[in-house]
């Protein structure tokens, strides 16, 4: 059977017994040398101790909301959920107002009968609280206050593969957050697919700056760990955005040979690599430097490899890869050979259509992704309007089966239907996942073309909006890289395209700039590259730009923002 164990609570459990005071976990907790370290033994012992006071206080399926920064405290409450047999609810920390109407949506949702936090963010709540009082419906508990005699209390709950785990509340970059229901057995087939993949052993050093309580920093840097038994070395991610090349020295202090990353985070680094950032790097151990969570774009891969490779940062190392949360993390993965760039025929991909790209035509350079069929993993491209299977040479919408497909949308059996039970037309082969991602397969790489809820048609023809978004911000140095939106709205009776970017001073001299100059350069650069009028080009304030929790572009709150004229103008 393709499933070793029933969930990764039995795995956990034998690591501990296996590798005791070995350490899993290591908090940069200042992204430099404040160190916090957490033991195998200590993750279970302090599971158990959670998992048993949660067993006192709910009952086996009840759902709790974990609200935490990015610390060791996280981990052991959402390990000590899995031990509980409570489904857990991992949301981001509340900075923001937005962050805690999110917070209030999603504890609706999900009807969840308890929040976790800390001790220290207790307090802090009380504010909250008073701006909305209906969260003080739901139960709420410290988790790093609980009695470590708690561990002995604690019972193996009933857990079989299709046992909910967590619900993973989707970003929400097309659409409202809706919660992937995640089971235990969806855990163990994601963890053997990347076990297989990877080939990680008890040696592995991962190190990780991503949110903990999303689906590639919780499940690559958190579940998997503890999973395999090695040690991952986790910085809070405001330690990464203040001071980007902390990731690398960390990378080269602990000797690090995995990594993940979306692929701004490559481009920003290509960016930051000036000789005195780099002096003392050693990157010779990066083995896997995972890119995904977003277009991959050749470019990034390109400046990225030409910058560290005087460093030891090998060419096969960089591995592009395609995911999302409803197949709990990874779809494919291009692992340990160069990622593989092929020019494309531009217009017969706004055609839906593969052909080579030609001598004097338009092309457009996509990254492999790897191949599929990890695990017992089945990936198929189809067309998304006949349902039928398309031709080798055809675009379409990718449809995926496997043990880590997860169950469905939480409390939504309509939209379960329509996205997890998709059957192709004429065979009935299925259940199927629809993505809503357009591809194909070419020399046995997948390749991600983009969107299908997002695709702009202008004048009949398709076009997708992360490439006119590249193009706007390779146009000017005032653009902020991944501070893009490109839409459509409708305007007598046509659809017309309308552009959001952050603006601000020249990164090179540091010097104001001419925003009518700039709005003349990047149109001329989208009407060249996409034969595309701008209907409007709007520049907008730095950091305002909405974005999902974890990082994409959320076009249609900036359309949305656009149309009411509440974007924050430049």
């Amino acid at each position: 059977m393709f499933q070793p164990f029933t969930s990764t609570v039995d795995r956990i459990r034998i690591n501990a017994q296996q590798w005791e005071d070995a350490i899993a976990y290591t908090l940069l907790v200042d992204g430099d040398e404040q160190e916090a370290h957490l033991t195998y033994r200590e993750l279970d012992r302090q599971a158990r101790a959670i998992g048993g006071y949660l067993q006192s206080e709910l009952r086996p399926g009840d759902r709790a909301i974990l609200v935490y920064p990015t610390n060791l405290a996280f981990i052991t409450a959402f390990i000590g959920c899995l031990y509980a047999g409570v489904i857990a609810v991992p949301v981001i920390e509340p900075v923001k107002e937005r962050h805690l109407v999110r917070i209030k949506t999603v504890t609706a949702d999900a009807q969840v009968q308890a929040i976790l936090t800390t001790n220290e963010l207790m307090p802090r709540f009380d504010k909250w609280l008073a701006q909305h009082p209906d969260l003080r419906a739901s139960r709420w508990l410290a988790t790093d206050r609980v009695e470590p005699g708690w561990a002995e209390v604690w019972r193996m709950p009933a857990i079989e593969p299709r046992t909910l785990a967590f619900l993973q509340y989707t970003s929400g970059s097309t659409g409202s957050p809706r919660g992937v229901m995640v089971t235990h057995g969806n855990l163990v087939a994601e963890c053997e697919m990347l076990n297989q993949a990877l080939r990680f052993n008890h040696e592995t050093v991962g190190l990780g700056w991503l949110p903990l309580f999303h689906d590639m920093g919780l499940i690559a840097n958190v579940i998997l760990t503890a999973y395999i038994g090695y040690r991952s070395i986790l910085m809070p991610p405001v330690t990464f955005l203040q001071r980007p090349m902390r990731w690398l020295k960390a990378m080269t202090r602990f000797g690090a040979c995995y990594s993940a990353a979306p692929n701004f985070a490559y481009g920003l680094m290509a960016r930051k690599a000036t000789p005195e950032a780099c002096a003392g790097l050693d990157l010779s151990k990066w083995r896997v430097a995972a890119n995904g969570s977003e277009p991959v774009r050749a470019a990034t891969i390109t400046a990225f490899r030409e910058a560290f490779a005087p460093y030891g940062f090998r060419p096969e190392s960089m591995t592009p890869g395609y995911g999302l949360a409803e197949t709990t993390l990874v779809v494919t993965l291009n692992v340990d050979q160069p990622p593989a760039f092929r020019p494309f025929d531009a217009a017969a991909l706004e055609m839906r259509r593969i052909a080579p790209a030609v001598e004097g035509g338009a092309a457009q350079t996509l990254v492999g992704c790897g191949p599929a069929g990890w695990g017992d993993e089945e990936v198929r491209i189809v067309n998304p309007e006949t349902r039928r299977e398309c031709a080798g040479d055809e675009v379409g919408e990718i449809w995926i089966a496997g043990s880590h497909v997860a169950a469905g949308y939480w409390g939504q059996p309509e939209q379960t239907a329509a996205t997890f039970q998709a059957h192709i037309q004429d065979t009935e082969a299925g259940p199927f996942l629809r993505t809503g991602d357009l591809g194909f397969f070419y020399a046995g790489q997948l390749y991600i073309a983009g969107r299908l809820k997002d695709v702009i048609i202008i004048d009949g023809k398709n076009h997708y909006p992360q490439d006119v978004e590249l193009t706007v911000e390779e146009s000017h140095p005032s653009m902020r890289p991944g501070c893009t939106a490109a839409f459509t709205v409708e305007r007598d009776g046509q659809e017309q395209l309308v552009v959001v970017a952050e603006l601000h001073k020249d990164a090179q001299s540091g010097a104001a700039v001419d925003p009518v100059q700039v709005a003349r350069v990047l149109r001329g650069a989208v009407s060249d590259q996409h034969g595309l009028s701008i209907h409007e080009v709007i520049f907008i304030k730095p950091l305002t730009i909405f974005k999902t929790s974890s990082g994409k572009i959320q076009r249609h709150a900036c359309r949305s923002a656009y149309l009411s004229d509440t974007l924050k103008k430049w």
